[in-house]
């Protein structure tokens, strides 16, 4: 299974949240599957940390591209295909994360691990 981490799927993961569910945690785990953390999630890590909304996950920041690669997780590049499905979806949720997110699942046949429900708007295949 190709999976793609919401931001706070991999914040809890990188730091042992318990609030990562029983199901994403072991989705996270299983080997078999590929683990994809896009370059939204940089983004979106970064303005987080400059807002000074990181609390106990400041070092995410920092080390954003080391703890991706310590769990053997793949790197998804924003290519313009996903700039434009996001910026095209003719739904009222204005995140510009969660856009990227949900066009950078759909264009690439992921399931988005996911506990926000503002992805059902865009019709997202959801894993949490």
């Amino acid at each position: 299974m190709r999976l793609l981490l919401d931001t706070h799927a991999f914040l809890w993961w990188v730091t042992d949240d318990r609030s990562l569910s029983d199901a994403a945690r072991s989705a996270i785990a299983d080997e078999s599957n590929v683990i994809c953390v896009s370059a939204a999630t940089a983004w979106e890590i970064a303005t987080k940390h400059r807002l000074g909304k990181l609390d106990k996950a400041a070092g995410a920041f920092e080390r954003f591209t080391e703890l991706v690669a310590a769990d053997g997780f793949a790197l998804l590049p924003v290519e313009a295909c996903h700039a434009l499905k996001a910026g095209s979806y003719a739904v009222s949720h204005r995140d510009p994360f969660d856009r990227m997110l949900a066009a950078q699942s759909s264009l690439e046949g992921m399931k988005l691990v996911t506990r926000d429900p503002a992805f059902k708007q865009f019709r997202t295949d959801v894993l949490w």
